[in-house]
């Protein structure tokens, strides 16, 4: 292939690269806040209490666990910008006719389909994180080589939440991405668009993590088990509702750090896409 075909080739996969840088300088400034929440999610302990116990184990567990999310998550966000854009562009290709938002509707949930085949580094990153395994797992490729142990199942526990999550949420994240871009004036210099994007991506994650929170409380719930029985969806959201002394304000704990860390996190994230993405652009123009 010659250095013409594999430039080609490499901007026409530009929103898969993209989104994988973006996902990767998120993962490095955001772990801790997420190590906090993930603390509050299981055990339902306020934030000053989640905040003692990481100091109370040190740095080296403060970034235990931080290999699957780095990458789980720039697997995910690239093959989410990436097979969003084919699915959205086949779409269109094939059904000219088709209306738009339905379009994005359908790409959307392809997108956050397949994004669902990453479930075993989500999988992971709970039990790395959950101070109950400290002792039981090393680091992530023990995890995953005890878990072989229990079959191939083992690894996708709490697929269905993540199923719905990723389909719903990416239908919000792709629409309300673009309503909230175009109530802004168009603007020339680089600094504002980033601004721009920033607070576009900030708001939009902020929102859709907020909505989703419940769901991903069930999903902890499912995955912090091995070995065990399955547990279905609705069994897991009644024993979290019981844990939580049958309280709805209970299963929110941990929100506010969720949707502080998914305003920074989902800020970051468009930046970076969109900043990498004019880069590209510009790399074609030359």
């Amino acid at each position: 292939m010659n250095e013409e075909s594999r430039k080609t080739d490499v901007i026409g996969h530009k929103e898969y690269i993209c989104g994988f840088g973006a996902a990767f300088i998120n993962i490095c400034v955001t772990f801790p806040i997420n190590k906090i929440m993930f603390r509050q999610m299981v055990h339902g302990v306020t934030v000053t209490r989640a905040v003692t116990e990481l100091r109370k184990e040190g740095l080296m567990y403060l970034y235990r666990g931080l290999m699957p999310p780095l990458m789980q998550k720039t697997a995910t966000v690239s093959i989410m910008f990436g097979s969003y854009k084919e699915y959205h562009c086949s779409i269109k290709e094939n059904f000219p006719e088709i209306r738009p938002m339905t379009a994005l509707t359908i790409s959307a949930i392809l997108a956050g389909m397949t994004e669902a085949l990453l479930t075993p580094f989500e999988r992971v990153q709970v039990l790395l994180q959950d101070k109950r395994f400290h002792n039981e797992f090393n680091n992530t490729i023990h995890t995953f080589k005890e878990l072989r142990k229990y079959g191939l199942t083992e690894y996708y526990r709490g697929l269905t939440p993540i199923l719905i999550r990723n389909a719903l949420s990416n239908v919000m994240f792709f629409s309300l991405r673009e309503q909230v871009k175009n109530s802004f004036p168009k603007a020339d210099k680089l600094w504002t668009n980033s601004l721009e994007d920033f607070f576009t991506g900030a708001v939009t994650g902020a929102i859709i993590s907020t909505v989703f929170y419940p769901v991903n409380v069930i999903k902890t719930k499912m995955q912090c088990e091995v070995g065990t029985q399955f547990m279905s969806m609705r069994t897991a959201a009644k024993y979290v509702y019981q844990e939580r002394n049958r309280s709805i304000r209970k299963i929110f704990y941990g929100v506010h750090i969720n949707y502080t860390r998914a305003l920074i996190s989902w800020g970051i994230i468009n930046t970076s896409y969109e900043l990498l993405l004019k880069l590209f652009q510009h790399e074609s123009k030359l």
